[in-house]
């Protein structure tokens, strides 16, 4: 009896504050407004659905949709019966698509009108139904446990395939609590949900502010416009903003001479924005500039309590440690580094993801110690974390992040290729992009030709922006012959 009591769910403290004040504001998505009572209602309806098929507690219900308080619907109504929502994101190509339906084996896969069509191509049997009319009257038990999973996040694999995170109901409110000792979020604060809902951005910082009480603005995508119109009407904790997404809205937040009702924090990756900008943003905005480092298995932290003050523009983007957790720099050895040496940063704590979804293999590395490994190296210095780097190479692109397996391995493919590596090259407008370096042993391999096997592949975001052809000996090896890619990246840029 004592374990209940500890118990609550995502849903259940999402219900608590509709009962508390069932006539707040939860969502806005475009025309639609709906109280947090009525916002219930609607989650109660999809969940009495759901329990009128007999899907039971940690089966899989599969999302392919764009941004839209439906979505949402479908999350909480997994949260009250114990299933996961899978979230499946739609730029990926075909046979991403289906490796990742594959790998989770959902048991319903629900589908906005938009993506109806490739849902059902991707289906392989499974039944499928459209996500605007999920529904049924009756009642259903909220049923859902701390531990059990809630929602998968597909990540970049570094074999080349995405894997699928499992995030829990713990770490869902631990992240919640993190995000908002971290950066002073009230719990009325607004959070506008633009970035893609198969994200953590669109996702997880949505339901927080549902738990919390707070408003919710559902947005189809990065919209300049319909980002001022709710920086007007609503007081926003964290803004989220990607690189590419600041030039465009200080635009308009200039051409309309927009006035903010107020922001607490905004955008996020420091690293790879121009410290004027970031100074122009936090002018225009009246706040500070979230100086972060966290990831899909961690959410916010461990790294992300630094704000950079209104005007300031920093030379170099130290991290500060976040609540709720606690790191380690490991080196090789598997022993702590001193401090001013590098060290591979390990985390433990609440918000930390449940493992990938039939990867035992991968748990078992990434969790050795009982720290996750986040294969991310960083000097502790005086003046707080420095990141120098990734264990396992990675490209940030507008927010996406990009494995070079994923890409290389449409490379190795063509028979036309002797050896090829991706590196990243710095872009003001994306942050990084990828660029194959490729050893060819036929000439008639063009860079249109690497273009359109990418295409056919690959996510759009994931592609090469850019295609160089070297000679075979002309690649930096190890002494055990392996490229190495840093020096690749050097050489060619």
């Amino acid at each position: 009896m004592m374990e209940k009591a500890f118990a609550a769910s995502v849903y259940d403290l999402f219900a608590m504050r509709a009962k508390a004040a069932p006539e707040a504001l939860a969502i806005v998505d475009g025309e639609v407004r709906l109280s947090y009572a009525e916002m219930r209602a609607r989650v109660d309806a999809v969940a009495a659905d759901f329990a009128a098929r007999r899907l039971a507690r940690g089966e899989r219900i599969a999302i392919l949709s764009e941004n839209r308080l439906e979505y949402t619907a479908v999350q909480l109504a997994c949260a009250k019966l114990g299933l996961i929502a899978a979230c499946l994101n739609w730029r990926l190509s075909d046979p991403e698509m289906r490796h990742c339906i594959e790998l989770v084996d959902p048991s319903l896969l629900v589908a906005s009108p938009r993506h109806m069509e490739r849902a059902a191509g991707a289906a392989n049997g499974r039944p499928l139904s459209a996500i605007d009319g999920l529904g049924a009257s009756g009642d259903s038990a909220s049923v859902a446990q701390p531990e059990d999973g809630l929602l998968i996040i597909y990540t970049s694999g570094t074999t080349g395939l995405p894997k699928a995170a499992v995030i829990s109901h713990r770490a869902e409110v631990a992240r919640m609590c993190a995000m908002r000792l971290d950066m002073g979020v009230a719990m009325s604060d607004a959070y506008i949900s633009w970035a893609p809902m198969f994200h953590m951005g669109g996702t997880e910082h949505l339901l927080a502010t549902l738990m919390c009480g707070g408003t919710g603005v559902i947005i189809d995508g990065f919209d300049a416009d319909a980002l001022v119109d709710a920086l007007e009407e609503f007081s926003v904790g964290w803004l989220m903003l990607v690189p590419a997404t600041i030039e465009p809205l200080l635009e308009r937040l200039d051409a309309r001479q927009a006035k903010v009702r107020g922001v607490k924090a905004v955008g996020c990756m420091a690293d790879l924005v121009p410290s004027a900008t970031i100074a122009a943003v936090t002018q225009a905005l009246k706040a500070p500039y979230l100086n972060s480092f966290g990831a899909t298995e961690t959410g916010m932290p461990p790294l992300s309590a630094d704000l950079i003050p209104v005007g300031a523009t920093p030379s170099a983007f130290p991290k500060r440690l976040s609540l709720l957790c606690e790191l380690r720099l490991l080196g090789a050895d598997g022993n702590d580094v001193p401090d001013s040496e590098t060290g591979e940063a390990c985390v433990r704590g609440p918000t930390l993801f449940s493992g990938y979804w039939n990867a035992d293999a991968t748990n078992a590395e990434c969790f050795a110690g009982g720290w996750f490994h986040m294969g991310d190296l960083f000097r502790r210095s005086p003046q707080g974390y420095d990141f120098v780097g990734r264990s396992k190479y990675l490209i940030k692109s507008g927010g996406e992040n990009i494995y070079p397996a994923e890409i290389e391995r449409v490379l190795f493919a063509d028979a036309r290729v002797n050896d090829a590596i991706v590196v990243r090259k710095l872009d003001p407008q994306w942050g990084e992009i990828p660029v194959a370096v490729i050893a060819r042993n036929d000439p008639s391999l063009d860079e249109d030709g690497v273009m359109r096997m990418c295409r056919e592949a690959l996510a759009g975001y994931k592609r090469p922006k850019a295609v160089r052809f070297i000679a075979m000996d002309a690649f930096p090896r190890s002494a055990s012959g392996k490229i190495i890619r840093e020096e690749v990246e050097a050489m060619i840029w």
